[in-house]
């Protein structure tokens, strides 16, 4: 018996979660669809399987299958798991959090720039999951609960900040999984990036996927030959002259999809290294210009990207929920330093490199 399977690894959501789709042989015999899956899948148990079919994870010809529905001949069956958690021993670390939300089922949280979401690749302490595992220590134990390896089913950059959701319990993970992959989540960035934009809002779409250059980065491909389909939306709030404040709407989720998206475009985030942004690419040759960005640089030694809002389904209860979070400091000092400046420098000037500026713009740089 020969079943046509593909298991496809979203690498761009940083394998959070697996996709496995398989077209039942024409001589397949009936079996209990729990029972089907769990001889095909790989460190996957029954009731990994039952709580995903659970979830509505589960689909049978396109619709949503019981464990116990029997496997017929052709079937096309489709599965979203969230992935196992590693074999890795990661210690728990009191990492300060700061919570938005929580209850028995998920955890949300407003993650601080400069922590990094995940052990790996030299990163095996004071990772978000060594906080994490430390948090749910203090709690109560309750049954079916991941305790002690949270369930990530998305992932914000080192230095990027914002709203995340967790999952506490294996059905909660299961079921965020598959809003993550069907894109029934909403997620809304702000973003500071070079240049001004000819329209108030559009759209970039361009597949992203490893640089052929440096494999430290993504890159869009233009052709769609490689990589992954990606979509993002965006929208101007606020216009600075040399530097624009966006709304990003993810439409898919790719690695560093924002910040690939906008240095392919030719509006790099402000002060993104990895993708450019952090040297003067707009503006003017004057001396106190430069050094009013780099002031910037240094109160917001980052990328300018927060993830702002998430909109999710409560895995359990179905309420639909909207999740938000401020801009942290360092974005909101820089924002407000963007706003002075232009203020006392009108947009309409076009010699810059001579004309001084108000004096009270020139303190403001210091």
């Amino acid at each position: 018996m020969s079943d046509e399977q593909d298991q496809v690894t979203l690498s761009e959501e940083q394998e959070l979660y697996e996709h496995h789709r398989i077209v039942c042989d024409p001589n397949q015999g009936l079996v209990r669809l729990d029972k089907f899956l769990f001889d095909r899948l790989a460190n996957t148990s029954r009731n990994r399987i039952q709580v995903a079919a659970k979830a509505g994870n589960v689909l049978v010809n396109d619709k949503t299958a019981k464990p116990s529905q029997k496997v017929k001949p052709g079937d096309v069956i489709s599965v979203v798991l969230p992935y196992p958690q590693r074999d890795t021993e990661i210690q728990p670390e009191d990492i300060p959090l700061s919570v938005l939300y929580e209850d028995e089922h998920i955890l949300v949280i407003d993650k601080q720039a400069g922590l990094v979401v995940h052990p790996g690749h030299g990163n095996w302490y004071g990772t978000l999951v060594n906080a994490l595992l430390f948090h749910f220590g203090k709690l109560p134990s309750t049954p079916g609960a991941l305790i002690p390896r949270p369930g990530l089913v998305h992932r914000l950059d080192k230095d990027t900040s914002g709203v995340m959701v967790i999952g506490k319990t294996e059905e909660a993970l299961t079921h965020l999984a598959r809003q993550f992959f069907d894109r029934t989540s909403d997620r809304r960035y702000t973003a500071f990036v070079w240049g001004d934009f000819d329209e108030d809002e559009g759209d970039i779409e361009g597949h992203i996927g490893r640089s052929l250059k440096d494999r430290t980065i993504q890159g869009v491909f233009v052709d769609g030959d490689q990589g992954k389909h990606a979509l993002t939306r965006y929208k101007v709030i606020e216009r600075f002259r040399y530097i624009t404040m966006l709304e990003c709407k993810l439409e898919t989720g790719r690695t560093h999809q924002i910040r690939v998206h906008m240095q392919w475009k030719g509006h790099p985030l402000f002060n993104d290294a990895a993708y450019g942004g952090n040297r003067v690419l707009k503006g003017t040759t004057f001396t106190k210009y430069k050094q009013f960005v780099e002031n910037c640089f240094k109160i917001l030694p980052r990328q300018a990207l927060h993830a702002r809002t998430l909109d999710i389904t409560h895995p359990i209860t179905g309420e639909r929920m909207h999740f938000e979070s401020p801009l942290p400091p360092d974005m909101q000092e820089v924002l407000e330093k963007w706003r002075h400046y232009t203020t006392f420098k009108p947009l309409g000037n076009s010699d810059d490199d001579e004309e001084p500026l108000d004096k009270e713009a020139v303190n403001n740089m210091k």
